[in-house]
């Protein structure tokens, strides 16, 4: 059964503990697991929106808009730009180079970010504009979160269009009842489906290749794209055009990011195995077989993927580009769960219910709040736009910047984390920069036609990112003006408290181990009660995707009947709290964690008077309030027994 919790963010103050995540997915790095599981694991979640690019990519790319005509030059050469994007960008600069960046076997843009903050030494100016960065690379992901599923679907769809004209009527509304079902069964969880994953893309693949070549066998002139002289011409005499050709072209590179975010899920070599030896080869092909139709028959541009194949094998072919379509879908919307969950995990998303759909794979999660959102602003995005080619002048801006991110980011471990020389760190990232800006400022381009979408997406989350951690910062500051220093305060107490204690053990989480935990305090005032056995507790938060449960717990004895516990988790690390303090009896602290009242202090924010008296403008401080007060339990999340939880309360200004 699907099991409820609510995450906290870091740092919080008692009953809003520092927050840890789940322990990634663990399935397939389970035991036994050998490299063909792995490799056909890692084709089936890594690859879907890549491998379902050629759907729409080429007729794009040729479109006479962009100044391009359909002369044999113009074909040769655009497949060989497209060919030789996927080479440098993708091959060269995340299969080779990006892949190495590991957070402990992690990837993606959180595990990035920290990777690179913890490169980067201790120099608070460089960490704080990293993790701006990294910020902003996550806000963006949600606007590729909603694009994507909304392209891939309708651009599979729109093959019905070719089977006959009479049904392009019906393309929008299967559409939305496709989109609308997939986000029906994600709280389900992708369990279910997901041992077809792996088989359905293999399947893809391998008819995306050999459909290629079966039209590259007709007119073999195509091959000429191999050279990449003809990629460089095209791009050349496109002259001031040539940003729009390249903001085409984005499509064919577009799912890049899924082989580093996956890596912590299948590895490394399974994702490299994958790509070499199957999909690039298989979608080479496919561009190549596209360009070879267009050469004999420049008015298939209308679908040149679905004109590849005969009549009768359309009703096939559109249903399973439809599943894969939709798996590609299920891969993004997988991500922004998880992406969530770590956000909410370095402070900067306030806690919601997390759902976890599988017992065993602890990285499958659900948020009902994010998956619904994203539902709604994916409807929008495909009754917006009606198509997928208009779906196109959106698609890209924001995965282009989140890919600029990434090398940034990366820079910062190629020179610190790995201590290569400044040139040879400059040089290895420089020509991807460099790649990476001219996508961007092509991407610019189609701001006005709908690349303002995502943006705006990313822009409003962004906000609510920043101001979520800055009013953290701010509540910290306010209580840390008014703690007592734990130490001379127990020290105290052992001559003041008298009379009988009651025979139970009181737990005090409290954000900083140094301090006395209000809710003890509260104790101490309201009810003059002090237990025979008081566990003062910090959960706190590393820049690594997991601790090993043998370092996650450390004890110490303060004094008669006070213990200190501090656990640590990663931010993939699934925190449960009382199973944490069930293994003190290891370090001579003997108690039943579900016999034990916890004692948590929850702040009611209100805002401060003055207008700017918090460092935030008004409507940031209105904005926090707001997600403060509807952020989920805290007791929830750390899995605290129901009937042993006592929450204490206090006003605070901001």
């Amino acid at each position: 059964m699907p099991r409820d919790s609510a995450s906290p963010a870091p740092g919080d103050l008692p009953g809003d503990l520092p927050a840890n995540g789940s322990h990634g997915l663990q399935g397939p790095h389970g035991p036994g697991q050998g490299l063909a599981p792995l490799t056909l694991g890692a084709l089936g979640i890594v690859f879907g929106d890549i491998g379902t690019s050629p759907l729409y990519t080429m007729r794009e790319v040729l479109n006479p808009a962009n100044g391009v005509t359909l002369q044999p030059a113009d074909i040769v050469g655009a497949v060989s730009a497209i060919l030789w994007a996927l080479m440098i960008v993708v091959t060269l600069k995340y299969v080779v180079l990006i892949l190495r960046a590991d957070n402990r076997g992690e990837g993606g843009i959180m595990a990035l970010t920290a990777l690179a903050v913890r490169a980067a030494g201790d120099t608070p100016a460089r960490r704080r504009m990293l993790l701006l960065v990294g910020v902003c690379g996550a806000a963006l992901f949600y606007g590729d979160s909603v694009i994507t599923p909304a392209i891939s679907v309708m651009g599979a769809v729109e093959g019905l269009e070719i089977v006959t004209p009479a049904l392009k009527p019906f393309v929008l509304p299967i559409s939305v009842a496709v989109l609308t079902g997939l986000f029906l069964i994600q709280r389900h969880g992708s369990a279910a489906v997901g041992v077809m994953f792996g088989p359905v893309m293999l399947l893809w693949f391998s008819v995306l290749g050999v459909i290629g070549a079966l039209q590259i066998a007709q007119t073999p002139e195509i091959l000429r794209a191999l050279d990449p002289r003809y990629g460089l011409t095209f791009l050349q005499a496109r002259g001031p055009g040539l940003f729009l050709v390249v903001g085409a072209l984005v499509l064919a590179l577009t799912g890049a990011e899924a082989l580093y975010a996956d890596m912590g899920h299948f590895g490394r070599r399974p994702i490299r195995l994958a790509w070499s030896a199957l999909v690039l080869p298989t979608l080479a092909l496919n561009y190549a077989g596209q360009g070879a139709l267009l050469l004999s028959d420049p008015g298939a541009l209308d679908n040149p993927f679905f004109r590849l194949f005969p009549s009768s094998w359309l009703i096939p072919c559109v249903l399973l580009a439809t599943f894969a379509s939709v798996i590609a879908s299920q891969a993004v919307i997988s991500g922004a769960f998880s992406l969530t969950k770590e956000a909410i995990q370095l402070g900067l998303l306030p806690r919601m219910r997390v759902i976890y759909t599988s017992e065993r794979a602890m990285g499958q999660v659900y948020l009902p709040a994010i998956n619904w959102t994203l539902l709604v602003a994916v409807l929008l995005a495909v009754l917006g736009f009606e198509s997928s080619s208009a779906l196109a002048s959106a698609y890209g801006i924001a995965v282009t910047i989140t890919m600029l991110i990434t090398t940034v980011l990366t820079f910062f471990v190629v020179r610190h984390a790995w201590r290569y020389p400044a040139p040879l760190a400059w040089a290895a990232t420089a020509g991807f920069l460099a790649v990476d800006a001219l996508l961007v400022v092509s991407c610019s381009l189609k701001i006005m036609q709908g690349g303002w979408f995502p943006l705006a997406l990313g822009l409003v989350l962004f906000v609510v990112m920043a101001t979520w951690r800055r009013g953290k910062e701010r509540l910290h500051e306010q209580v840390a003006g008014e703690d007592l220093p734990l130490l001379p305060f127990l020290e105290a107490l052992s001559h003041d408290v008298e009379g009988p204690r009651p025979d139970r053990i009181a737990v005090y989480p409290v954000s900083n181990p140094d301090v006395v935990p209000p809710a003890l305090l509260h104790n101490l005032k309201h009810y003059q009660l002090l237990h025979a056995r008081n566990v003062i507790v910090t959960v706190r938060f590393d820049e690594v995707p997991f601790v090993p449960e043998d370092q996650q717990l450390s004890v110490e004895h303060l004094r008669p009947g006070f213990w200190r516990v501090v656990v640590r988790y990663g931010f993939k690390d699934e925190p449960n709290l009382p199973a944490a303090l069930g293994r003190c009896a290891r370090h001579d602290l003997q108690f039943d964690p579900f016999l034990a009242s916890y004692f948590l202090s929850r702040q009611v924010v209100v805002a401060s008077a003055g207008r700017r008296s918090s460092g935030m403008a008004r409507w940031r401080q209105q904005l926090f309030i707001a997600m403060a007060r509807n952020s989920s339990s805290a007791a929830d999340y750390f899995r605290l027994p129901d009937n042993g939880v006592i929450e204490l309360g206090s006003r605070i200004q901001l």
